[in-house]
């Protein structure tokens, strides 16, 4: 089991939520919460921040390495895993791998990651929503955010800063793989 989804597990034992009033109270279905506690894969960033909220803790809980007060430095030679984010219905959206650059930091409200975006092909991709607010940088490539209705290209040095509330999805502009920083912000 990843430590994601056992970090889930153990606070809906802690606080005694079963999964009908977690999934009720995250706005799941579930079927949904179900598939999360009895996947090996992380969940989708946008199921983790509502399991977040209904469990009353940050996202950052869920990411934690370690409970680090003070700053956090990151060297290349400690880069973490890459993390990635699943819908659990589908196996869409496998196409990007985050790698968090701040999981030692306790008490932290925004979660800064690496995201390396590898081309969608033909793949069929789901956009998300969720509470807060993203900023993304691309580092390397070209990407694609959708965004509501609109459609952005943005290219190495570009950014885009947006509410997350509103339907998006990030992918690779081409048939090359993309690198951004990407920093989400979510409400406590």
């Amino acid at each position: 089991m990843n430590p994601v989804t056992e970090k889930i597990k153990i606070l809906c034992a802690d606080k005694n939520i079963p999964a009908e009033e977690l999934a009720k109270n995250a706005g799941l279905t579930v079927k949904q919460v179900q598939l999360i506690f009895d996947s090996e894969k992380i969940p989708s960033l946008s199921s983790l921040i509502k399991i977040s909220r209904a469990l009353g803790v940050r996202l950052g809980t869920f990411l934690d390495d370690n409970e680090n007060i003070g700053p956090v430095i990151n060297k290349n030679s400690t880069q973490s895993r890459p993390i990635t984010f699943t819908s659990h219905l589908t196996s869409d959206n496998s196409h990007i791998d985050f790698f968090s650059l701040a999981a030692s930091k306790s008490g932290r409200h925004m979660e800064p990651f690496l995201i390396d975006i590898k081309p969608s092909g033909s793949s069929k991709l789901t956009a998300s929503s969720h509470e807060g607010e993203e900023f993304l940088y691309v580092l390397k490539g070209s990407i694609t955010v959708l965004y509501g209705l609109d459609e952005f290209v943005l290219n190495t040095g570009e950014s885009i800063y947006y509410d997350s509330i509103v339907e998006h999805l990030v992918t690779s502009a081409n048939d090359d793989p993309a690198q951004v920083l990407a920093v989400v912000y979510t409400p406590n």
